[in-house]
């Protein structure tokens, strides 16, 4: 996605003071007042001139209009987030053009270190062998994954009131042992699950296994392909189940879930229903509130990274990424996102250098 507008030049005309003018027609007496008085007079008025002069210098930061071009790929889960700071940092910098491509975690990762973008958006930690080529990675945000079914599902009031434990969960998405509904609900019910999971390599994926301690390619499944193509086919399927990043999972307007798709409860201390403690999935400030106090586990939630080849050496990269760290967090809530915390961001911040974040202090 490309977020572009016409450059503001920033630049002023400024025109040399002038002196004061002599005017004829004085009397000789007011000529001859005491010279003392007359250099008092003068100095005064010098004074004003440069102290109005210099209330129209501009700082350095107005008149060093920065431009130049930023690109990013990657992770679906930081998609929107990326959007909505690209369009609130353009407002400052009108002169910088943003590129954002959403295409998986995988991607961004891949793009970032092969030197075609220059941020790659990630929704998973780092592998090492990434590390070991030179990922550098920033911590941004905060997110998390949500298991989720039809809204169709024959089964939705049951899975509301008892939710699903974790184990429960495993069984579906990682050995296979629960092939049935009534695997999960001991009701009798000979209707299979149908499972769905990512084709492409992914945050969601990664984090969604890692809560069962496993990996991306450990899921089982049907292979959909990105965050709303999984949604969709979870949507379309009474008997499917799957997962989504939650800003997939829930409207922005309405802060419900999507039309025709409902968030799974997740049983966290496994008694077999949904405790009130627990009951945060029905909105995304819910789950967010929960995320932040720490009562939905991580993972699935998680920190959400911008990548870069070795440290960001750009000028224009760097400002963005500072930017990121102090005046963007505004916006991270409003978006569907958790700020980090008040020590992350200022050890995050120190990481990209102290001279390009006191410019944006």
């Amino acid at each position: 996605m490309s977020t572009e507008a016409k450059r503001g030049t920033g630049n002023e005309t400024m025109n040399a003071p002038t002196g004061p003018k002599t005017e004829r027609g004085f009397s000789a007496r007011r000529m001859r007042k005491p010279a003392a008085a007359v250099l008092l007079v003068s100095a005064l008025a010098f004074l004003f001139l440069v102290i109005g002069r210099s209330a129209r210098v501009p700082s350095p930061t107005t008149a060093e209009a920065l431009k130049g071009t930023i690109s990013l790929s990657g992770a679906w889960a930081l998609y929107p987030m990326a959007v909505r700071w690209a369009e609130e940092f353009r407002k400052a910098h009108p002169g910088v053009r943003i590129d954002i491509q959403a295409g998986g975690a995988g991607k961004g990762i891949a793009d970032a270190l092969s030197g075609m973008v220059d941020i790659g958006m990630v929704s998973r930690d780092l592998h090492p062998q990434e590390t070991a080529r030179g990922a550098f990675a920033l911590a941004v945000t905060k997110d998390a994954v949500v298991p989720t079914i039809s809204g169709r599902n024959p089964f939705l009031k049951d899975l509301l009131r008892r939710g699903v434990k974790k184990s429960e969960f495993e069984a579906i998405f990682i050995t296979g042992r629960a092939r049935s509904w009534n695997d999960v609900l001991a009701n009798g019910a000979k209707a299979d699950i149908h499972v769905f999971t990512r084709s492409d390599a992914c945050g969601a994926a990664e984090t969604w296994a890692a809560f069962f301690r496993k990996k991306q390619e450990d899921l089982l499944g049907i292979a959909v392909y990105g965050d709303p193509g999984l949604a969709d086919a979870v949507i379309r399927d009474p008997l499917a189940v799957g997962y989504n990043n939650i800003n997939f999972a829930y409207d922005p307007a309405t802060l419900k879930p999507v039309n025709g798709l409902v968030v799974i409860p997740v049983d966290g201390n496994g008694n077999g229903c949904v405790d009130a403690e627990e009951d945060f999935f029905g909105g995304r400030n819910e789950i967010i509130a929960a995320i932040e106090r720490g009562a939905y586990p991580s993972p699935p939630a998680r920190e959400l990274y911008f990548v870069t080849k070795g440290r960001p050496s750009r000028p224009v990269v760097r400002r963005f990424l500072a930017w990121i760290l102090k005046e963007g967090q505004k916006f991270v809530r409003e978006a569907g996102y958790i700020p980090l915390a008040s020590d992350t961001i200022e050890s995050r911040r120190t990481l990209i250098g102290n001279r390009v974040l006191e410019r944006d202090s």
